[in-house]
């Protein structure tokens, strides 16, 4: 492949190493795919206004997620069943997000379980939950990843249902019979059944609470002292009912386009969301984010922070932990060479001011300048 010289270069790897019906449950989106592409696209639309002659000799990209210190603004995201891209799975990612100083959140579909990842040594992680009908299954999968030492649940919110994923259906997706849903392992829940379409949308039917609500964010909280981090906001009203809720963050997810299709890209929620927000509680930014200036606009536009999904499996499949090093690294650089360019020495100094978006060109923004 020659050399590896951004993070998507490992994408094309995957799909050469990986079985097709892995690689495209890794790759695809909901129906169309329109929000798949625009998620990336979205991003090329914000262009910088960078500030010169500014003393750029050290750079600081250290911050705070729920008071928690981080080398960088750039987190892993949960991806479910990493074991399907590399035998060594979400180990292999803890140890790499744990290497780089960073936040790894472990999915509630890992084919690894919390007990297991917490094994590989210290790290801050948290632990991404989907609701189960059986709710003593989702109290159980609470207290265990409390005692694991997990720092946060980030509560996805946007999967009442499994969004139509059309390579799914045709390849007959299903969790290979040599791996389980290590979580749900002696529950009877962690083995997927062939389907006639898609294995997982016939789990989830099966499985996951299409009663979920805000209610259920407040029994949350009474089950569980670790802050909640709700997963798929992309509104301003959503927003609201998070603060008043009690959420201790907000990701602006789309599920990586897996769910509804024709929703805005996250970068293009972003904004809505933090103005919403009011400051009341971090928003980060989950979709998309493929380079270092990706993070620069996020983080622009209000996100505290950005999740990284995809370039994670597939560096992943493409060379174990160490590709998942190469990807947070790459990331890492890109974004310092940004701020440099841009005359910002922390994320402090990272303002609206630095970027133009389309709103901004058409005029519907009032001047900021």
């Amino acid at each position: 492949m020659g050399e590896i010289t951004n993070v998507t270069v490992y994408q094309a790897i995957a799909k050469q190493k990986l079985p097709k019906m892995i690689y495209d449950y890794y790759a695809s989106g909901a129906e169309d795919e329109w929000t798949l592409q625009e998620n990336r696209e979205a991003f090329s639309r914000i262009l910088f206004r960078p500030r010169i002659l500014i003393d750029v000799s050290k750079i600081d990209m250290a911050t705070t997620v729920l008071g928690f210190k981080i080398s960088m603004p750039i987190m892993i995201a949960p991806s479910a069943m990493q074991k399907m891209a590399h035998p060594d799975g979400e180990y292999a990612t803890a140890r790499a997000a744990s290497a780089a100083g960073t936040i790894m959140t472990l999915s509630s579909w890992a084919t690894s379980s919390v007990e297991e990842v917490a094994s590989t040594g210290p790290g801050i992680r948290f632990f991404q939950l989907y609701v189960y009908k059986d709710r003593k299954v989702v109290e159980q999968l609470v207290r265990r990843a409390e005692r694991a030492g997990f720092k946060a649940i980030a509560l996805t919110v946007d999967t009442p249902r499994l969004g139509r994923r059309e390579a799914d259906i045709k390849n007959r997706f299903v969790l290979p019979p040599f791996l389980t849903l290590k979580n749900f392992e002696g529950l009877e829940l962690g083995k997927m059944d062939q389907a006639s379409d898609s294995g997982l949308a016939s789990y989830v039917a099966g499985q996951i609470d299409r009663t979920l609500s805000w209610k259920d964010v407040k029994w949350l909280q009474t089950i569980t002292t670790l802050p909640i981090l709700v997963k798929g906001v992309i509104t301003a009203e959503d927003t609201r009912l998070a603060v008043e809720n009690g959420a201790a963050g907000i990701i602006v997810s789309n599920h990586g386009a897996r769910q509804l299709d024709y929703v805005p890209a996250t970068i293009s929620a972003l904004e809505e969301v933090v103005k919403a927000a009011r400051r009341q509680l971090p928003v980060f930014l989950d979709g998309g984010v493929r380079r270092g200036t990706d993070v620069f606009k996020a983080l622009a536009l209000g996100a505290a922070g950005v999740f990284i999904g995809r370039p994670v499996v597939f560096s992943l499949a493409a060379a174990g932990e160490a590709g998942v090093r190469n990807v947070l690294q790459m990331l890492r650089d890109e974004f310092e060479l940004t701020m440099a360019l841009s005359g910002c020495t922390s994320l402090a100094d990272i303002t609206r001011n630095h970027v133009i978006t389309e709103a901004d060109k058409l005029g519907v923004m009032p001047s900021r300048l």
